[in-house]
């Protein structure tokens, strides 16, 4: 049987964007991201697997099940190229996802992405991943994100919505425990991230209370680096436009071709 991921798309423009969120969110925390977008992109936004309208994908909760989950969605659709960009656990998924089929993806754009590093604040994410009513959900979220920036209300309520659902918050839980062990998480190799061929920009708030961003240190020189002032880690929701800004800058960039033997650019 094949199975597949919600998508919430939108647009009709030649590029195609990818958007892939974090733990314990669902497609529409990226609204605002979106709207900034619309009209000169295509934007597809995944409930990734066990989330939201894809919490039924089997064997759920791994990032590697969700990278194949959004290559093969994609496949399905014919989509052979896209801007990728993942936020938190999402970017882990989209950096898998390049790694995965480099091929597809013209470009990556990282959000305080999961698996850069070791450290996460595991007790912070429990209680994330147990909140159920709206106001547990923001309490989550404004400890998740800098102290001048106002939660979305848009996505306390889109995160209510999701986390009503039989077995949503149980699943998260289970998700949770798992990917925090030890108040540890899981790490890419930095060789194995220091293989992707294509554009690469990491974005971190120097604010962030769920993964440090001293974890954007040591990456490949190639690899661009944008640390946010003051602004901590809910990339997608405290600073949409920004992050709009910088997936469109990256649309424009090219891949470089390989060096070739004798270490001449062609």
């Amino acid at each position: 049987m094949n199975y597949s991921i919600h998508a919430a798309v939108r647009g009709s423009g030649k590029n195609v964007v990818v958007l892939l969120h974090g733990f314990g969110g669902c497609s529409g925390v990226w609204k605002d991201v979106v709207e900034h977008l619309d009209g000169v992109f295509t934007t597809i936004a995944y409930d990734l697997p066990g989330h939201g309208l894809s919490i039924d994908y089997p064997n759920a909760g791994s990032a590697k099940t969700a990278a194949r989950a959004v290559l093969a969605d994609l496949a399905s659709r014919g989509v052979e190229r896209v801007h990728l960009v993942g936020h938190s656990m999402g970017g882990a998924v989209a950096t898998l996802a390049a790694l995965l089929e480099p091929q597809r993806v013209a470009s990556l754009t990282l959000l305080a992405p999961g698996g850069y590093g070791p450290e996460i604040n595991a007790p912070l994410l429990r209680r994330f991943a147990a909140a159920r009513c709206p106001e547990e959900i923001g309490a989550c979220l404004a400890e998740m994100s800098s102290p001048d920036s106002v939660v979305s209300e848009h996505s306390v309520g889109q995160l209510a919505e999701m986390r009503s659902r039989p077995g949503q918050s149980e699943k998260l839980i289970e998700f949770v425990t798992a990917m925090t062990a030890n108040d540890r998480q899981g790490v890419i190799p930095r060789e194995t991230i220091a293989s992707l061929p294509m554009p690469v920009m990491v974005v971190w708030g120097t604010d962030d209370n769920v993964l440090p961003y001293s974890q954007a240190e040591g990456l490949p020189a190639r690899f661009m680096i944008h640390h946010v002032l003051e602004v901590g880690h809910m990339l997608p929701e405290e600073t949409p436009e920004l992050v709009a800004g910088i997936v469109e800058r990256m649309s424009r960039r090219r891949q470089k071709a390989p060096a070739s033997p004798v270490g001449c650019q062609s």
